[in-house]
């Protein structure tokens, strides 16, 4: 899900969990306990800063240790810098299903804010290479937008894949919000 910098996004994301099917083991990471998904299957990594001699846990971290508790899906609450490199390898090792957040102010913005998340990792992959690999792991992308009052879903886009040689990703508009709200509306 792409959304505006806004706290909106957690319900969106537990109403999309709540489709899952409650035999599936879901692992939830997030910086802050903020998502309430009611399952039974939960199992829920929190980060940490480094505190009291304790190291600091890292979303990064908690990733990568992910894989040992087999999950099913993988929920990761807010895609904010290297971190997405981790989740673009879980996502091309096989878990499809995977939920997560970035900010961004328009659907095919959100892959671009994706993009430079993967090249804050310090991993050295060649450019094409991300965005090929994007390409192949992203399936879907939901952007909700809120005014005053008002939260919707403004854009779905499929993406269909991506051509090095020129650039750009092919995408599918599934939906687009034909009700406009203005700002300030």
């Amino acid at each position: 899900m792409s959304a505006q910098p806004l706290r909106f996004r957690w319900p969106r994301v537990a109403a999309a969990a709540a489709f899952i099917p409650k035999d599936e083991r879901i692992v939830l990471i997030e910086d802050t306990a903020e998502i309430q998904i009611q399952n039974e299957n939960v199992l829920r990594f929190e980060a940490r800063r480094e505190q009291n001699g304790l190291p600091a846990v890292t979303i990064r971290d908690l990733l990568k240790a992910t894989l040992r508790h087999r999950p099913d899906r993988i929920i990761l609450g807010e895609i904010r810098g290297g971190e997405a490199f981790e989740l673009l390898q879980l996502l091309n090792t096989g878990h499809s299903g995977t939920l997560s957040t970035v900010h961004a102010s328009s659907a095919s913005q959100g892959i671009s804010r994706f993009t430079t998340c993967v090249l804050q990792s310090g991993v050295e992959i060649p450019y094409r290479a991300i965005k090929t690999n994007i390409a192949d792991s992203l399936n879907i992308i939901v952007q909700i937008e809120s005014r005053p009052g008002v939260r919707f879903v403004s854009e779905v886009l499929e993406i269909n894949g991506y051509a090095p040689e020129s650039d750009r990703y092919y995408f599918s508009e599934v939906y687009l919000s034909v009700t406009r709200i203005p700002s300030g509306s």
